[in-house]
């Protein structure tokens, strides 16, 4: 097998180490718009919470029947007068084992900076009334 010629290899090399390339024959995506609180809000609750809570906030999630005790019914009505906004944003960035209820109910420390978020999904919450 025959070795590329030095000055061939050198500037194969020095394409490289400049980023210099062919161009892509597909096109490249653009990064994604960040999403809104809202949407935020309404991804995490699709994932982190909906395994318990259950999509339609009735506590009947896939992963309820194996919990004792059995997740929160958002649609609850003597439990949604009972807790405040301050309480329901609260135990979402800080679990319920930090509230006395529940530890199956994690905390959420990535929202702790992120206000919009978990008033969105306090949103949510509210919302199953």
């Amino acid at each position: 097998m025959r070795s590329l010629p030095l000055f061939v290899t050198l500037a194969l090399g020095a394409a490289a180490a400049t980023g210099c390339s062919r161009p892509s024959s597909r096109a490249e995506t653009p990064p994604a718009a960040p999403l809104t609180p809202e949407a935020e809000a309404r991804q995490i609750f699709d994932t982190r919470c909906t395994p318990c809570h259950g999509a339609d906030g009735t506590g009947n999630g896939p992963a309820s029947a194996a919990l004792i005790p059995k997740p929160r019914n958002f649609h609850d009505a003597s439990w949604q007068a009972s807790v405040t906004d301050a309480h329901i944003e609260n135990i979402i960035r800080v679990g319920g084992a930090a509230v006395g209820k529940s530890a199956f109910m994690p905390p959420n420390a990535d929202l702790v900076a992120k206000p919009a978020v978990v008033t969105a999904l306090r949103t949510l919450v509210r919302g199953f009334r």
